[in-house]
């Protein structure tokens, strides 16, 4: 089948009415629906018009209630034009967004974090704490090696930080300093 210049401005015509890539096939005669839509991909047609409303009208949710977020930020929703493409063509659109601001939390004070007495692998025992310090690809790798109760892995210290309830689980990991 060729492509003739009056086949190609009806396929326009019947693209910019909005008509489906079958619907335009089957009005043409003679050409498949894949045939049509890759004949529109080489002439860079904008996106087919939508009958009974607007993209943004049917992709944009309606905002119900926002999950519940962890008590240590706090959230406000704000409004935001992005660019997205559909087809051979750049939309812009208005979406809701989250802008999520941190609460700096700060850990006790009276935390006492123990000197690690820097074991290597062939050091440790079944009585010593072998939380890994470092990277295990570096020469100063090392395991704390501290004294660990009963038949944990771990050092008291570590055993708080390895071991954290479900509710502390869920706080941002912050840097310890």
């Amino acid at each position: 089948m060729n492509w003739t210049d009056e086949r190609v401005e009806k396929l326009k015509k019947l693209w910019s009415e909005g008509l489906s890539a079958s619907q335009i096939a089957a009005q043409l005669g003679g050409v498949s629906r894949n045939a049509v839509i890759g004949k529109v991909h080489r002439l860079s047609l904008p996106g087919r018009a939508k009958a009974g409303g607007t993209a943004n009208a049917a992709r944009t949710p309606k905002r119900g209630a926002s999950a519940p977020r962890a008590s240590n930020y706090t959230s406000r929703v704000a409004t935001r034009t992005v660019t997205r493409q559909q087809g051979a063509t750049m939309l812009k659109e208005e979406i809701e967004v989250d802008a999520v601001n941190e609460i700096q939390y700060r850990p006790a004070a009276n935390v006492v974090v123990p000197i690690s007495r820097r074991l290597v692998l062939t050091e440790l025992t079944e009585r010593t704490c072998k939380w890994p310090v470092g990277d295990p690809l570096k020469d100063d790798f090392h395991f704390c090696g501290n004294e660990s109760p009963d038949a944990s892995p771990y050092c008291g210290y570590h055993q708080r930080l390895a071991y954290q309830p479900v509710h502390e689980r869920r706080r941002p990991a912050q840097p310890r300093g």
